[in-house]
């Protein structure tokens, strides 16, 4: 007895345990043996698994390259089109899919380039863009996707910055073609955009000479009116400013 407890204590000295857990350990290790002898096979039979799922993750890849591929060209096209509309005639919006390495959402880098004029070598909208065209080219990428009412509620700040005239007016109309699809927000200081809107509102900033804040107000009828001839003319009264309005109005609606 004295020697069989001489080698259990060696034992559990052995392996810096408790004689319970080093029991335990020795049936755990017994299951893992038999485990182990079988996983040369294992190993193969898992290599063999990878290889095919590669194959077929190459496969799944190559499909979506493809259509990446022809939808960045449709895409390219029909935002150049917008763009032509929007003051920026000579703009083309450039999409490119580069190869990169394989990941979780295919083996493509994709990338939005400007080229402002033909000619020119087309660079990333962030550094080949202005504020007002970035904005420009948002819009037209909106519209051309808003067919797919992914987003419903667009916000705009000052889309039209650089703008006037005819090409304002395009911006307007093309808000509003959005707009049919999604609920659009923009903020504008051009009557011939404020025009197109289905409310408009007025932000105004009051202060008693203590305290400034600011409120919002909807006009409609004639008071609307009076601040599409403001936004064109700074003369809310003036009888030419409220024909030029209302002239945009009925061009907006019609």
């Amino acid at each position: 007895m004295q020697e069989r407890r001489a080698a259990l204590a060696a034992f559990t000295r052995k392996h810096a345990a408790p004689l319970d857990e080093v029991i335990a350990t020795l049936d755990q290790a017994g299951l893992r043996l038999i485990e182990l002898d079988g996983d040369d096979d294992r190993i193969r039979s898992l290599e063999t698994e990878v290889e095919e799922a590669l194959q077929r993750v190459e496969q799944l890849a190559e499909r979506v390259t493809a259509g990446r591929r022809a939808a960045a060209e449709t895409l390219a096209d029909r935002v150049s089109a917008e763009l032509a509309a929007l003051a920026m005639p000579d703009a083309q919006l450039v999409v490119e899919v580069d190869d990169t390495e394989l990941g979780a959402h295919g083996r493509d880098r994709i990338a939005f380039l400007l080229r402002p004029h033909p000619g020119a070598e087309p660079r990333p909208l962030a550094k080949g863009a202005s504020g007002g065209e970035l904005s420009r080219v948002m819009l037209a990428l909106e519209v051309v996707l808003a067919a797919g009412g992914v987003v419903p509620t667009f916000v705009f700040d000052e889309v039209d910055a650089g703008v006037g005239g005819a090409a304002a007016i395009e911006i307007g109309r093309r808000l509003a073609r959005l707009a049919e699809t999604a609920q659009v927000i923009v903020v504008t200081h051009l009557a011939q955009v404020a025009a197109f809107a289905g409310n408009h509102l007025v932000v105004e900033k009051d202060s008693n000479g203590r305290v400034t804040a600011s409120s919002v107000r909807r006009v409609d009828d004639d008071a609307r009116v009076a601040e599409m001839a403001r936004l064109l003319s700074g003369l809310p009264d003036s009888s030419t400013g409220l024909e030029h309005a209302r002239e945009l109005l009925e061009l907006a609606h019609s």
